[in-house]
């Protein structure tokens, strides 16, 4: 055993966030946030904008006023690093070369 997560595959991501869109929608929003790295560090740009929308729209639905509001509740989604906090000025400032 290694101290190396393995990277999950865009599919595998995709089936978690399907499941955590109707169980858990906070965690659906940081699977979103993680498929849009993974794509975007595949070079695939369409698809990784399309998560970076997706995880956009999930946290409009959420309150953003405090830090315990928008702090993630998880340190990485299949293998992927996620921001303490999770808001739409993060997600934007992190994605801006997608513009």
């Amino acid at each position: 055993m290694t101290n190396q997560t393995r990277l999950a595959s865009t599919d595998e991501l995709e089936s978690i966030f399907q499941r955590e869109l109707t169980t858990d929608r906070w965690a659906a929003t940081e699977t979103a946030y993680a498929l849009a790295v993974r794509h975007r560090d595949l070079g695939d740009w369409p698809a990784s904008r399309e998560w970076v929308e997706q995880c956009l729209r999930l946290l409009e639905g959420f309150p953003g006023e405090t830090e315990e509001q928008v702090a993630t509740t998880r340190t990485s989604v299949g293998g992927v690093s996620l921001p303490t906090f999770l808001h739409a000025g993060v997600v934007e400032a992190r994605f801006c070369d997608l513009s």
